[in-house]
């Protein structure tokens, strides 16, 4: 029997959204239940930073989790290393602090005051607590199973797994968001907002909004099975019908 694997996507600074989804989760797995977190722990919400020590928590106590680094938990952490607000992966002039990014929000949940005009990277360099910066310079970029890949964004298609560079397993939409083919494994992501959770057959695209004030979607899978919980009630996630 596959054991179960529970996920939960996008969190985007929403500890009260995080800490239901791990009621949901210990309602029907059990207090040890395994869970993969796809990453975005960060920004738009209010409090990134207790979605952080919560997970940091959890870990330290021994729980059965692995949280996947997202694109806004990278650029967090690029920031704090660097004072580096720029991607190139960011339409120009938007930068990690412009409004829509929620940038301003984590910072907050440190009790640091930024702006467009002033970051303040002195304070958030004082103020972030080094275990934080360290829990997410750790954060792996994936997890395979024999059935699944769990990663935050996609991948390129055709192309190896180790082949794909973090930029793409971090930010990756388009080909792989439209591209048809059997990718071996079945891809598990976030990063792409959809209004519910999809199953493409290739894939599953679970990030549900929660950034954006919607909700933050649990899954639970028993090899490409999967299921959507809610209420203490299992609903079948299946494949699209092809169009």
């Amino acid at each position: 029997m596959t054991n179960p694997i529970y996920v939960i996507p996008d969190i985007h600074g929403h500890k009260d959204k995080l800490d239901n989804a791990l009621q949901i989760v210990a309602s029907d797995g059990g207090p040890d239940a395994k869970i993969v977190f796809l990453g975005d722990l960060t920004d738009r919400g209010p409090d990134s930073r207790g979605v952080i020590q919560t997970l940091i928590d959890g870990m330290a106590a021994g729980k059965d989790w692995t949280v996947i680094r997202g694109n806004h938990d990278q650029l967090f952490l690029e920031f704090l290393d660097k004072g580096q607000i720029t991607s190139p992966h960011l339409r120009d002039p938007m930068t990690w602090i412009s409004k829509t990014m929620g940038a301003v929000d984590t910072l907050a949940s440190y009790g640091i005051e930024a702006s467009e005009d002033d970051p303040n990277w002195q304070a958030a360099r004082r103020d972030v607590p080094q275990a934080h910066r360290d829990f997410l310079a750790s954060l792996p970029l994936y997890l395979e199973t024999d059935d699944i890949l769990f990663v935050h964004a996609g991948i390129e298609p055709g192309v190896p797994l180790e082949e794909n560079s973090p930029e793409q397993l971090m930010w990756m939409r388009e080909p792989f968001l439209s591209d048809p083919r059997d990718h071996g494994r079945l891809i598990v992501h976030g990063h792409s907002p959809v209004d519910f959770p999809e199953h493409h057959g290739n894939r599953v695209a679970l990030d549900g909004g929660a950034g954006w004030g919607r909700t933050l979607h649990v899954a639970l899978f028993e090899g490409r099975d999967c299921w959507l919980l809610s209420d203490g009630q299992r609903t079948p996630l299946l494949p699209k019908p092809c169009e």
